[in-house]
């Protein structure tokens, strides 16, 4: 199994402590290392949201616990972050997993970020995203307000998942950097519901100035309709993961986001 290979073959890494730490507490950095340094992200309540929209990715490679699993998964990530530069975020989204086996992922996955550009994002483990060296933090329904993720860990980029105007509405007023929204179109994993349509992301894009990742059955030929809507960038899960060859996927969405017809 992949998960007894990352261990024989880290057997190293696997003796340093993983406890977590208080993240009111944490203050890593290493003199010889770059590796947990975070990117300057302006505060969306200061007049650089243009800014803001440059450094955020266009491209969200979201995860599963299954896609993780792969026996191939960290040579996916690494073609993935190659492809897309950093115009390209992995966001490592893994329920069932332990805090320490997320640490361990993670830290590896954050060491490509300055060797590619790419972000790293992980979703709702505030702990693991600030003592990995994550470039970002993704919050869902059932994480931390993004306030008190601010307050918890101030030199991250913060984003959150909604799926309403309500939602956007208290992400944006937390300090949420971005927000993904959706799901925008019909998806295996809401099967039978209708999406919630690229208007649905034009009312967000035109109520607030953060960006708006649009997420939810997004194919390559869907980005220049949601983008001329308003849309900064799009979230995949199978449309890159799933893909044949994913860097080739990434580059398929990259190219279709650059296309005539966007905003």
């Amino acid at each position: 199994m992949w998960a007894t290979t990352w261990d024989r073959r880290h057997d190293a890494a696997a003796t340093r402590s993983c406890a977590l730490i208080p993240l009111t507490f944490v203050t890593l950095r290493s003199p010889s290392s770059n590796r947990m340094e975070q990117p300057e992200v302006p505060s969306p309540t200061t007049n650089a949201t243009a800014s803001i929209d440059q450094r955020i990715p266009v491209l969200h490679a979201v995860t599963s616990d299954d896609i993780i699993l792969r026996s191939d998964f960290t040579d996916c990530v690494r073609r993935v972050m190659h492809a897309g530069g950093p115009r390209v975020a992995v966001h490592l989204r893994a329920a069932r997993f332990s805090a320490r086996y997320l640490f361990d992922l993670a830290c590896r996955i954050a060491e490509l970020q300055d060797e590619t550009g790419a972000w790293l994002i992980v979703n709702d483990r505030a702990d693991v995203a600030l003592t990995s060296g994550a470039r970002g933090l993704q919050l869902t329904s059932r994480s931390m307000a993004p306030a008190d993720a601010r307050r918890s860990a101030p030199h991250l980029a913060i984003g959150a998942s909604v799926h309403s105007t309500e939602d956007a509405a208290r992400a944006v007023s937390g300090g949420a950097r971005w927000i993904v929204a959706g799901h925008v179109f019909e998806t295996e994993s809401h099967a039978g519901e209708k999406g919630r349509g690229t208007e649905f992301i034009g009312q967000l894009a035109s109520e607030h100035t953060i960006p708006v990742i649009a997420i939810g059955g997004v194919r390559p030929e869907h980005v220049a309709g949601l983008r001329a809507a308003g849309a900064h960038g799009v979230a995949v899960i199978r449309g890159v993961w799933y893909a044949s060859d994913a860097g080739a996927a990434v580059i398929d969405y990259l190219s279709a986001h650059g296309a005539p017809g966007g905003r």
